[in-house]
């Protein structure tokens, strides 16, 4: 049911950022070192609950951006690994977090934390990593990194109670929507990009651009994920197909199709996502309104769009094989569904 993916894209996305993991691959083991001293706790649910999720097999793309963009003017020191470790506290911090508001039974194809030590165990451990991820980012001592970081914090909790607010709401708009996801998913890959050249020193121009780089490289990689919900696999996507559908998420899919539907497919979207007629008949109804309305091909287009605006972000600056792995990066968030 679905959309029908290519099967080799898996080889072409382990391709695609093979030199960002390479270039980053010294610094990434510090920072798994630093995660799992930092993730330690003498109440011993902590770092059971921290590692579950810290060790199921995410990419830590952010943390290689900040890793990345810091070599990419330079640096040389140890407070790029502080705060690359930082931004996966955060991220990991929003995920245990997220499972709770949206009742999340899988991620990264394991059950969540919530599933097993409960919602109250998840939003405690998530607040306790993001404490320590604010105490790295003041033993960095910039105050500009920790203004960027802190400041897509708020912006990341914000997002998140506007997606909420907008759930079910079918009159949700496109500009809404992306006022969503800039601020849920998008913030945090603007901040770990630009905190790199901010402690490397860089000019003002350079972490402008690093801070575009990021903000719509997030875009592109949310915006397939919205596509992946009705279009990919569980091991794709890291959760269950068809979740956000279940949840009565309006993401651009559904925004695309409710407007473009006829009078009847609308009523079907009304009983779907505000009445949460959400069987396995009705998602795969709704994947074949979308596939007759163009809104997933939609969809990675507009992602596509802001990949391209990422990558002429980029397009101003020396080249290095940092800014060339970061470039690769755009072309790997866009091909898990093309």
């Amino acid at each position: 049911m679905g959309v029908v993916l290519n099967i080799e894209k898996g080889k072409r996305d382990a391709a695609s950022i093979k030199d960002l993991i390479d270039l980053t691959s010294a610094d990434m083991g510090r920072v798994n070192e630093l995660i799992l001293s930092k993730a330690g706790s003498d109440v011993e649910m902590i770092p059971e609950v921290a590692n579950h999720l810290i060790s199921s097999g995410g990419k830590r793309l952010r943390p290689m951006l900040t890793l990345a963009a810091a070599q990419m003017f330079g640096f040389a020191g140890e407070n790029h690994v502080r705060l690359a470790t930082s931004v996966e506290f955060m991220h990991t911090a929003t995920l245990l977090h997220d499972d709770v508001v949206d009742e999340s039974d899988l991620r990264r194809g394991k059950k969540t934390a919530r599933t097993i030590w409960g919602n109250q165990a998840s939003v405690l451990v998530g607040d306790f990593l993001l404490g320590q991820a604010f105490r790295m980012m003041v033993e960095v001592g910039s105050l500009e990194a920790l203004d960027i970081l802190s400041s897509a914090a708020s912006i990341i909790a914000e997002g998140e109670v506007m997606q909420l607010a907008a759930a079910k709401n079918l009159d949700t708009t496109e500009d809404e929507h992306f006022a969503v996801i800039k601020a849920k998913t998008a913030a945090l890959f603007s901040a770990a990009a630009e905190v790199g050249p901010v402690i490397a020193g860089a000019s003002k121009n350079d972490k402008a651009a690093l801070r575009s780089y990021g903000m719509n490289l997030g875009l592109a990689f949310q915006l397939i994920d919205d596509a992946l919900d009705y279009g990919g696999s569980s091991k794709d996507l890291g959760k269950n197909v068809g979740d956000d559908f279940r949840e009565g998420k309006v993401t651009l899919p559904v925004i695309l199709s409710y407007r473009r539907g006829t009078t009847a497919e609308r009523a079907f979207w009304k009983s779907a996502i505000e009445e949460g007629k959400t069987d396995d008949a009705a998602l795969e109804k709704a994947v074949g309104l979308m596939v007759r309305h163009g809104a997933i091909a939609d969809t990675i287009g507009r992602a596509s769009h802001f990949g391209e605006i990422a990558r002429d972000a980029l397009a101003p600056l020396e080249q290095t094989p940092q800014k060339s792995a970061l470039i690769d990066v755009i072309d790997f968030c866009i091909s898990r569904v093309v």
